[in-house]
């Protein structure tokens, strides 16, 4: 089960994400996940869910997520196709010339917060934090 492992990676970005904002709390967080990226979206709100359970930050925070369709791009005709419906073999022309191009990733789509301090019923979007490129490194 990897989910616990991705779960804390995404908690870990989101919290660093709070401090670095000054943000008390975090409301919703959207996570885009490729479709054949082999996470289970149930597992993963699952270990989303107990993880918040040991977050002051993520305290209640839902989780969201969005399915990203797997595409294949073939190199012979240059068409994309789904690649769940056809594999690895391009329907077009039969070439196996072929290459994922999304939906084995997964990303941080959308970070929606609110602070202690404001009513909890005006809630505030953050900025879409899609990426640890985002992230300063604190020892810098």
């Amino acid at each position: 089960m990897h989910e616990l492992g991705i779960v804390f990676h995404i908690a870990n970005t989101v919290e660093k994400l709070a401090v670095e904002n000054h943000v008390n709390r975090v409301n919703k967080v959207t996570l885009q996940v490729g479709e054949v990226s082999t996470v289970i979206p149930d597992y993963l709100v699952d270990c989303w869910n107990w993880k918040c359970t040991k977050s002051e930050i993520l305290k209640d925070c839902k989780l969201e997520v969005e399915m990203i369709p797997a595409v294949t791009y073939c190199e012979d005709c240059e068409k994309t196709y789904g690649t769940v419906e056809h594999g690895k073999i391009c329907p077009y022309c039969g070439s196996e010339h072929t290459y994922l191009v999304q939906g084995n990733e997964h990303a941080i789509k959308e970070i929606e917060v609110y602070n202690d301090d404001e009513a909890e019923s005006t809630p505030h979007i953050s900025e879409e934090a899609d990426g640890l490129e985002r992230l300063e490194d604190p020892e810098e």
